[in-house]
């Protein structure tokens, strides 16, 4: 089977919040932020902010207790478990971290889902300290899209185009974001693709301005449980409409045991 590619999000699409934001507010550093913000770059703010808490005596454990805590819908972690076992290829793609994206996969069992996370970097220093890096360097030059809706650190459109240079030509792509910088990979979708924004959030704005210039199917999602009941109907669908063209003996074998008895795939903790 050619199989399926699903680029997730991270930041109020795997999570219900902004990581970011979520650990300024809750390690007590939203005074100090508010007063950087209009000084540099996202990054370069939150690099910063990490500095000024490991100043403060806060730890890395600190700052992993807070992303553990950080709201995910169970049919989110439901939606991911069932992709992946269903022999998905699931990526992050995310304007996050990587210590905070792997923290929060890491305390709900998810890491192992993911082949891959693309994000900014982050590493600790001899100190113990969190370092955050951008994922395009935007000091050395810009990462040329000239869309108008990514930012300098990071073109998501250019990262799914790699993905997809690697990915054996065949596989189908669900791409799922929120944010305007999902807006530009949503561009970069193929006829056969299918696109899920989230409903109300600014990439869904951004479509609905003008939605022919998307040649992906456009399937929205508004909470979690909507996102499963999608996700999984959609990466169902790709199954069946694979099997029509195996020879007939191969079909029962290479579809999974919900789809060749009728049912929709598997919902996980849906009741």
């Amino acid at each position: 089977m050619d199989g399926v590619v699903v680029v997730f999000d991270f930041d109020k699409t795997i999570i219900d919040v902004d990581s970011d934001n979520w650990v300024v507010d809750g390690l007590g550093a939203t005074e100090l932020f508010d007063r950087l913000l209009p000084t540099m770059p996202w990054n370069t703010l939150i690099d910063t902010v990490m500095g000024e808490l490991h100043a403060q005596g806060r730890t890395l454990r600190d700052v992993a207790d807070v992303l553990r805590a950080a709201p995910i819908d169970p049919h989110v972690v439901a939606a991911i478990r069932a992709a992946h076992s269903l022999g998905c290829d699931l990526r992050v793609l995310s304007d996050a971290n990587r210590f905070f994206i792997e923290a929060v996969l890491d305390h709900h069992g998810l890491r192992g889902c993911f082949s891959e996370i693309n994000t900014n970097p982050s590493r600790v220093d001899a100190d113990g300290r969190l370092r955050i890096a951008p994922h395009h360097d935007f000091h050395a030059g810009p990462h040329g899209c000239g869309l108008g809706t990514c930012p300098p650190n990071m073109c998501k459109g250019q990262v799914l185009d790699r993905i997809r240079a690697s990915a054996d030509a065949r596989k189908r792509f669900i791409y799922l974001g929120d944010g305007r910088g999902d807006y530009c990979p949503s561009l970069r979708l193929a006829r056969e693709d299918f696109m899920m924004p989230r409903k109300g959030f600014p990439v869904w704005d951004l479509i609905c301005e003008n939605p022919g210039l998307l040649q992906a199917e456009v399937h929205p999602w508004s909470d979690g449980k909507d996102m499963q009941e999608t996700l999984l109907r959609l990466i169902s669908r790709v199954l069946v409409e694979e099997s029509t063209l195996l020879p007939l003996d191969c079909k029962l074998e290479s579809l999974p045991a919900a789809v060749q008895d009728g049912m929709p795939m598997p919902l996980g903790v849906k009741n």
